[in-house]
């Protein structure tokens, strides 16, 4: 697959690459897993002197074998004795950039937290010590984000404050989902919302439809729903290192999530637990999820509901682990027909988030959500407000755009209108029938 998006993060790569003629500069890269923080890297390295490292999980004195041969084969450059300590080969690195810019990419950067923690102070007095006099654009890449938050953002963690940016990958947003599907041919109104459902936008996973010529639900469903497929464990592979040994309850609750449960007292009620810390470090140190307020809500406000960020996670733990009993006994005809008997509800609960992310992109409006009132009495699907030019914008995702009712959505609206006198008031019935004309606005 080509290389898609990314255009900001490539300038701001540039950006900090041009800085090095004076001094190095720090740059994190996080995010999900297969999200493309190493294409990413890779990429902007291409044509650049550059040294790529994995730190994978095995003792530190075989790793720094490993990178002592990399770093010979890639610079000339005279490496004396034996090197068996990381501290060593940073320092060999910060030489080497004293006389010439290099890209120096230290991928899955996370995993030394377990294989010598004091790396990380190694790293900090290193690069005090030769920041000014060198001219090393430094990549440090971490696919397990508790960890690289904690790492870089933690201030009693040695490395906080040094990074010259952190930056954080998204998913591909909807107009770049399209162009994948344009470039091979294979759009549909019903393809975007389906790869986008089922995908979120994930590059890797975009990657693998591709590659399979898949995008319809019925194709999608036969690569998903097959033995070795590359998607029925990977829910389990990339959040079970996030979560340690406590990644049954969390499980629990993205799954009730999932579902629907986007409450805190019905989650607890089930459960029979206080889940009020999980939330917490779902929301904040594991980035999963979301609160969710009414627009025009207070801050301190306590209506509120959950819901999960991610579309492929939502997914997975919807209809593949709560079926985890038949993914074990290969029973994906049962799972099959679980998905296709609830589908056409679930979609309609994607595309209004679909219609979220395609307002979100046009950055229009400074305000995007979603309105209800206490006992999700008068639900709004979208609510989209531009406080400069005083106008707001409130939406009826319905499949059928047909069944939805312009009189009912004005009625439900009278409360939140009041809230903003002045505004300029539009109403928008939106469906599946209206997605190429919002997709296609270069504004809205």
């Amino acid at each position: 697959m080509k290389f898609y998006g990314r255009q900001k993060e490539r300038t701001l790569l540039e950006q900090q690459f041009a800085l090095t003629v004076d001094s190095s500069v720090m740059t994190v890269i996080t995010g999900r897993r297969r999200i493309g923080k190493t294409y990413l890297a890779r990429k902007h390295a291409e044509g650049k002197k550059s040294i790529y490292l994995f730190v994978s999980k095995k003792p530190e004195v075989l790793l720094c074998k490993e990178f002592t041969e990399t770093i010979r084969a890639v610079i000339d450059y005279p490496v004396i004795g034996d090197i068996t300590e990381f501290k060593q080969v940073f320092r060999l690195l910060m030489e080497i950039s004293k006389t010439e810019q290099i890209v120096l990419i230290i991928d899955e950067f996370q995993e030394f937290y377990t294989i010598n923690q004091s790396v990380y102070s190694d790293i900090q007095n290193l690069w005090d010590e030769y920041k000014d006099q060198t001219k090393a654009q430094v990549l440090f890449i971490g696919s397990v984000y508790s960890l690289m938050h904690k790492i870089f953002q933690n201030s009693k963690e040695p490395l906080f404050g040094r990074a010259d940016r952190i930056m954080y990958l998204k998913p591909f947003p909807p107009s770049v989902i399209k162009e994948i599907l344009d470039d091979n041919h294979t759009y549909t109104k019903e393809n975007l919302l389906h790869i986008y459902m089922i995908t979120g936008g994930i590059p890797k996973y975009l990657n693998t439809l591709t590659q399979y010529n898949t995008c319809s639900m019925a194709d999608i469903l036969d690569l998903y729903l097959q033995d070795s497929s590359p998607f029925l464990e990977e829910g389990k592979m990339i959040l079970v290192e996030e979560f340690g040994k406590e990644y049954g309850t969390y499980f629990a609750i993205l799954q009730m999530l999932s579902e629907g449960r986007t409450s805190r007292s019905e989650i607890e009620s089930i459960l029979e637990r206080n889940i009020g810390g999980y939330l917490e470090k779902l929301e904040t140190d594991y980035d999963l999820i979301r609160k969710r307020k009414p627009v025009s809500a207070k801050a301190t406000g306590k209506v509120q509901k959950y819901y999960i960020k991610d579309n492929f996670l939502s997914f997975w733990f919807r209809f593949i682990f709560r079926n985890k009993s038949a993914i074990e006994s290969n029973n994906y005809d049962f799972i099959r027909k679980s998905i296709e008997m609830n589908i056409q509800n679930y979609s309609g609960q994607v595309l209004e988030k679909l219609y979220h992310d395609i307002f979100i992109e046009k950055s229009s409006f400074n305000q995007i959500g979603n309105y209800w009132e206490r006992g999700n009495k008068n639900e709004l699907d979208l609510v989209a407000i531009n406080d400069l030019e005083k106008r707001i914008v409130i939406s009826e995702v319905k499949m059928n755009v047909d069944k939805a009712r312009l009189n009912a959505l004005k009625e439900k609206s009278i409360n939140l209108i009041k809230k903003y006198p002045g505004y300029e008031v539009e109403y928008l019935l939106l469906g599946m029938q209206t997605l190429d004309k919002y997709l296609m606005k270069k504004t809205l």
